[in-house]
Parts: structure tokens; C-alpha cells; sequence
């Protein structure tokens, strides 16, 4: 099967020992968990048997060195971490409400993963067919922006597939708002794109949502992929829509569930394109992305159940045992 690359944010979520607004009994205390999107997708398909390597930059600090060995005991490769003494890893304090649904309070800018440029890139690195995978986590200050939009055009114009999770997280820009012409570009240079119902709303504005989405498969976009909740999940694209229901669980923590989906889709995909090859019509084979779907809402239902990101992400052996 083909390698997921994931670029992006590694940081530690720090998360709260109380839930919604249950009474205190003692002082409210965090537990460290590792964490960041792309990091957890690297780690989510690294789980369920898909090569993957994480690149990002983390601080040459006790966090750093967590998160470092975190990735590697799950089988991640790190050759593509960078570590530095000019900013410290990123931190997020995450409190939850009583069905689990999480708020951020983020301690960056500054932070050791804004400083990653294409001349940290590894040698080779997209020289054999891969996945690269993004958010729009890297997008929140201009010299890393530059980074992230240059290094998807580099992995395609080498051949690979480029996935982008639009996971906004609007406390991370300037002013409090993310920069939707920015992350839209973004987007647009993906061939598989996905994205919450609520980052849809958000970055369409006034826009109608059916042109807003036809604009993306206009631009290049292969398949656009919707979560909503516990709802159905929808799958667009050229003259198609699928709908695949998730599993219907008890959220305890969502903090790695919309990766944990994108993991397990980008699974699915790698191994797929291993025989039916990057170029192949993937995106037009509706049985083999009705399964790819229902394997990633296995895996987003089986994290939410449980705390923390890494350490909420399933194996095979978990989605067996759900009927995956």
C-alpha cells in the first residue's frame, strides 16, 4: 500500500478532568495527551496497518520529546520531525461538555511548528507515490501558509494524491477568524477534501452551498467529503452524492474523532490505490467508497468513546470487534 504523509501541527492536549458542568470535588487538574490533526492522522492510519510518516517541527522541550516518542510507539515515522530551541511545542487546553463535544484554548503563536520550511523536507520525500495530508492549522500565519500551499503543489506535481482536512479552528487566526479566501485555495488544490457540516456554512458566507461545493469540484477536487455529527455523512462528487449513516454511540471525548474519519479514509485509499494505482478513477468507484466511508465512521464513532487522540484511535483489531 501506498504511504499517508501527514504535515502539520504535533502538539499536547491538555485535557480537563472535569465534564460540562459537573460540581467540582478538588482542584480541576489536566492530563497531557498527544495530539494535533495531522499528527493524529498519521497515527490513525499507522494504527490500522497503513505506512505513514508525520513532518512538522516540534520544540526541543519535555513536551517535544512526549509527543516525539508518542509518534514512534505507534508506529509512526519521524524521520521528517525537525526539532528546535527557537520556540517551545504548542499546548491545548481542552474542556469538554456532557456529550464530550470539546472547546480549545490554544497556546500558540509562537509555537515550534510555524517555523517548518520546504527546506526542512526530507530528501525524496514525495519521490515514490504517496498521500500528503493538511489542515488548515498551517495556514495561520503568512511564512507557514507559504509553506503549506508550496509543499501541496510540490507533492502533486511529483504524482501524489493530496488530502486536506479543512478542521477550522477559528481561535487560531489573527482576530479570531479564519481567512476563508486562504483556506479555500487551500481546498482547492486538494483531491480529496473534507469538511464539517459547520465549516461549510462558515466558509461558503452568503454563498448557496450547492454552487459553493460545485466550485470546488470545478476547481480540481476529486470527491468532498461532510460530516455532521451523529448524522449521515455525505460524499460528493462529479454527478454524485452517497450518504453512509455512522455508528450511533455515546460521545465521551471528540477531540480525535473528525481524524480518526480522515485517518480511516485515507486507510482505505492507500491500500486501494496499492492495485488500482494513484491515477486510477478512485474518486468514480462508488462500492469501493461506500466501504472507504463506512470504515471511517467506525473509526470516528470507536474514538469518541474514549479520552485523549492517540491513544482513541482504533486498530483493525477494534473495528472488528464493532463490525468493521
Amino acid at each position: 500500500m501506498i504511504p499517508v504523509i501527514a504535515f502539520g501541527e504535533a502538539l499536547v492536549d491538555m485535557l480537563s478532568s472535569r465534564l460540562g458542568d459537573q460540581a467540582a470535588e478538588g482542584p480541576e487538574t489536566f492530563t497531557p495527551y498527544a495530539g494535533g490533526a495531522p499528527a493524529n492522522v498519521a497515527v490513525a492510519c499507522a494504527r490500522l496497518g497503513v505506512p505513514s510518516r508525520f513532518l512538522g517541527m516540534l520544540g526541543d522541550d519535555h513536551f517535544g520529546d512526549f509527543i516525539a516518542e508518542e509518534l514512534a510507539a505507534h508506529g509512526v515515522d519521524t524521520g521528517g520531525v525537525v526539532r528546535t530551541r527557537a520556540a517551545r511545542t504548542a499546548l491545548a487546553f481542552v474542556s469538554r461538555d456532557a456529550s464530550g463535544e470539546r472547546t480549545f484554548d490554544f497556546y500558540r503563536p509562537p509555537a515550534a511548528d510555524l517555523l517548518y520550511r520546504l527546506e526542512h523536507l526530507p530528501q525524496g520525500v514525495f519521490a515514490e507515490p504517496a498521500i500528503l495530508h493538511l489542515c488548515s492549522n498551517s495556514l495561520t500565519e503568512p511564512a507557514i501558509a507559504e509553506t503549506t500551499l508550496a509543499m501541496a503543489e510540490t507533492a502533486r506535481r511529483a504524482g501524489c494524491l493530496v488530502s486536506v482536512d479543512a478542521n477550522l479552528r477559528h481561535n487560531l487566526w489573527a482576530g479570531g477568524r479564519a481567512d476563508a479566501p486562504l483556506v479555500t485555495r487551500l481546498l482547492d488544490g486538494a483531491d480529496l477534501l473534507k469538511l464539517s457540516r459547520e465549516e461549510v456554512d462558515d466558509l461558503r458566507g452568503d454563498h448557496p452551498e450547492a454552487a459553493w461545493l460545485a466550485e470546488r469540484l470545478a476547481a480540481g477536487v476529486k470527491a468532498i467529503v461532510i460530516t455532521d455529527g451523529p448524522e449521515a455523512v455525505r460524499l460528493l462528487g462529479a454527478g454524485r452524492e452517497l450518504r453512509v449513516a455512522p455508528p450511533q454511540v455515546k460521545a465521551v471525548d471528540t477531540t480525535a474523532g473528525g481524524d480518526a474519519f480522515i485517518g480511516g479514509l485515507l486507510a482505505e485509499l492507500a491500500t486501494h490505490l496499492e492495485s488500482a494505482g494513484i491515477a486510477s478513477d478512485w474518486h468514480q468507484d462508488d462500492a469501493f467508497l461506500s466501504r472507504a466511508v463506512t470504515t471511517a465512521c467506525q473509526c470516528g464513532a470507536h474514538a469518541v468513546t474514549r479520552p485523549g487522540a492517540y491513544a482513541a484511535l482504533p486498530t483493525r483489531e477494534d473495528l472488528a470487534s464493532l463490525g468493521g
